[in-house]
């Protein structure tokens, strides 16, 4: 596997975010030799701004101007910038805007700025679950598989990776070719994962106790944050390699995470921080949540007009935790060298670290 050219630049769009803070982090601690990590995000942390070779950058993803500027002089791009939005408290149209118009700004500034690599941190719901509840199981890169899609979100997202890919090979300032890749993770979980400390806090206002809602049977594969962005790190560093066979290339993010329901799942983290798990099966039947989950849509629709109604649970989510999707690769393995960074009980101590000390601040807090 090729080593990382020297005294480059890094940008990484989203930098700020989950994704993007621990993949600063690894640039820092595994490529010394970069002149400089550029963290580009519409709201700055300002605690970044102490970290040695880091330049915050503020602007918005959606401005070409504010992409170009950024992207000049940059060797490598990794773009993480998007908007997460599955429960409709964001605009249909702004999350188009930021996610496949903030990705083609990426593009149209490596174009034109001369910067050769981009990296596309994608999603497994660019695949599934599609609409219609079919399972994927153990599927790899070339499962076939019918991506049928009508939110917003993993619409937006199937978007931009086809314009990642399909820029693959265009002639960029300077006279080279673009080099892009896309990488899906399937759920990431990790420090500072916002959904999982709304999880435990959630446990705790129902004194400790959590309802079963999904079948233990229904799969799901999750991954590591540390070891998404690991694999964005390797990656990078042999697409710049010219017998490379990254060009144009989608992978799977995975690594041991056990396959289980998100309910199972979660509660690796959660059970250790004094929450329980009620029922070995759902104790409500599934159509009461097919009910709720219609109800909670029909509602939505009708206070949009005053005001953002957007409960965890809608028909989208429902059908995502009710379907089993879980992968089995070994593509990035393949072509890169890609081995998870963290062990599962790394990455499981790690995060039931976090939770446990984000609510003794919390609670010092009062």
């Amino acid at each position: 596997m090729g080593l990382a050219r020297k005294h480059q630049i890094y940008l990484v769009t989203g930098g700020c975010g989950f994704l993007g803070k621990h993949l600063v982090q690894l640039l820092l601690e595994e490529e010394p030799d970069l002149l400089e990590v550029r963290v580009f995000d519409l709201h700055l942390d300002e605690s970044m701004r102490h970290l040695d070779k880091v330049t915050l950058i503020q602007g918005d993803i959606s401005s070409l101007e504010d992409v170009k500027a950024a992207v000049k002089g940059a060797d490598v791009v990794l773009h993480t910038a998007s908007l997460v939005d599955v429960w409709g408290r964001v605009p249909a149209k702004k999350i188009h805007v930021v996610n496949v118009q903030g990705t083609q700004n990426v593009i149209e500034a490596c174009v034109t700025e001369g910067t050769q690599y981009l990296v596309y941190t994608s999603s497994m719901e660019v695949v599934g679950p599609n609409t219609k509840g079919e399972s994927f199981y153990r599927g790899n890169e070339d499962t076939k598989y019918e991506s049928i899609h009508e939110q917003p979100y993993p619409v937006s997202k199937a978007k931009a990776e086809q314009l990642v890919i399909q820029a693959n090979g265009r002639a960029i300032q300077g006279g080279r070719q673009l080099v892009t890749c896309s990488l899906r993770p399937t759920g990431i979980y990790g420090e500072n994962h916002l959904l999982m400390q709304e999880f435990y806090r959630k446990g705790q206002l129902t004194k400790g106790y959590k309802i079963r809602t999904i079948p233990a049977s229904v799969e799901h594969g999750r991954v590591y944050v540390g070891n998404v962005a690991w694999m964005h790190l390797l990656v990078a560093r042999e697409m710049q390699e010219s017998s490379s066979p990254i060009g144009g290339q989608v992978y799977f993010c995975y690594d041991a995470s056990p396959y289980k329901s998100y309910d199972d799942f979660n509660m690796e983290f959660l059970g250790p921080c004094g929450i329980r798990l009620l029922g070995s099966q759902p104790l409500l039947p599934f159509f009461f949540l097919r009910f709720l989950a219609l109800f909670n849509a029909l509602l939505q629709w009708l206070l949009k007009p005053f005001c953002t109604y957007a409960p965890i649970l809608n028909p989208y989510t429902l059908a995502v935790v009710s379907t089993t999707f879980t992968v089995q690769t070994d593509k990035a393995q393949r072509h890169f060298g890609y081995q998870p960074r963290y062990t599962w009980e790394e990455s499981r101590a790690r995060t039931i670290k976090w939770l446990q000390e984000t609510d003794a601040q919390r609670h010092a807090g009062k």
